[in-house]
């Protein structure tokens, strides 16, 4: 059994390095924004969003493929899907004088309503090809191509809808950068993503000794502590854009880094030899997907209502709502995950 202390020791670490290397992500790709003369709002949805998610990409390929921890690779996604909509808890309870959820634009609701689309079908062919015998396209399941498809259909959808309401974005950054250019900006930008795939690489095998160190179930560990570390770059981009004023930045980067979450699915089955990836993970990953599934209605109902009141003058009852799913979520891991 591998030392629990070495454990614990080398997670924290592995949590330092992609949080180190998320604060320079954002910052370059800001420079690239800039500097390119492309919208921020487009490119924070993309860039800022998919570069966020770079460490669930990177664990998810290592956990089938080198690790051969599946559960941990699935239970990552749907559980930074999870954690990436609990954080709006936060970020309501750090806007002290309203709640976050009057001060974003009504258009993210736009990426929140794909957000369920995606996770549900997700989540819907996870319950299926545990029961039954589905055909697939070689060791692939039919759902990933379908899943890689919808995602482009929803970011073309997205540009048109950022392109149409351009003049009414909020640029997250006002500050221009007189003392880099752009290449250095993309020289910076790569060597930064450089150290977050060999942190993602390294990041199963801590999950996997966590477990067995632990006694805890793969599901619950791939679900609540790889997919809390793997995050570590939304949370850090998302609290600088809150502290910058940019809120529509910090929600949209969560929205968008779910969207692609959900794509990296459909990579990793293509990357997991075996056959399809939902045939040989736990069931009770489902119970994340629904989860999130649920969250992300509470946040469009929050975007749309723009409920003004607070609980206690701290968060907003949609966001006690987000709390109680996120904690059910975990519990419920905990207790009957495998």
């Amino acid at each position: 059994m591998p030392d629990i202390v070495v454990v614990w020791l080398s997670l924290l670490a592995s949590l330092a390095v992609i949080g180190v290397a998320g604060v320079r992500l954002s910052r370059y790709g800001d420079v690239i924004a800039e500097k390119s003369g492309m919208s921020r709002g487009w490119v924070g949805l993309i860039l800022l969003a998919s570069v966020t998610s770079l460490p669930e990409l990177v664990t998810g390929v290592s956990a089938v493929t080198v690790a051969g921890v599946p559960d941990i690779a699935v239970g990552n996604i749907f559980g930074a899907c999870v954690f990436n909509l609990g954080f709006i808890v936060v970020l309501d309870f750090l806007c002290r004088k309203e709640s976050i959820y009057t001060r974003v634009r009504q258009s993210n609701v736009l990426a929140a309503g794909y957000g369920v689309a995606l996770i549900g079908f997700a989540g819907f062919n996870l319950l299926l090809y545990r029961d039954a015998a589905i055909p697939a396209l070689g060791h692939v399941g039919l759902y990933s191509p379908i899943i890689l498809l919808l995602y482009f259909l929803a970011m073309r959808s997205l540009y048109r809808h950022e392109k149409a309401h351009l003049a009414d974005a909020v640029e997250a950054r006002v500050d221009s950068y007189p003392q880099m250019s752009l290449k250095q900006a993309v020289r910076g930008y790569a060597v930064a993503a450089l150290v977050v795939v060999a942190a993602g690489v390294w990041l199963p095998h801590i999950a996997a000794d966590l477990a067995e160190a632990m006694n805890w179930k793969q599901s619950f560990v791939g679900t609540l502590f790889v997919a809390a570390v793997t995050t570590t770059p939304e949370i850090v981009v998302t609290v600088s854009a809150l502290r910058m004023g940019a809120v529509d930045l910090a929600i949209g980067n969560l929205l968008g880094s779910n969207l692609f979450n959900v794509a990296i699915l459909a990579v990793d089955d293509f990357a997991y030899m075996p056959g399809p990836l939902f045939a040989d993970v736990s069931i009770s990953h489902a119970a994340s997907a629904f989860s999130a599934m649920m969250m992300s209605g509470l946040a469009i109902v929050g975007l749309v209502t723009r409920p003004t009141s607070q609980v206690l003058r701290s968060v907003s009852w949609i966001s006690l709502l987000l709390l109680a799913v996120y904690l059910l979520n975990s519990l419920f891991l905990y207790l009957y995950g495998h």
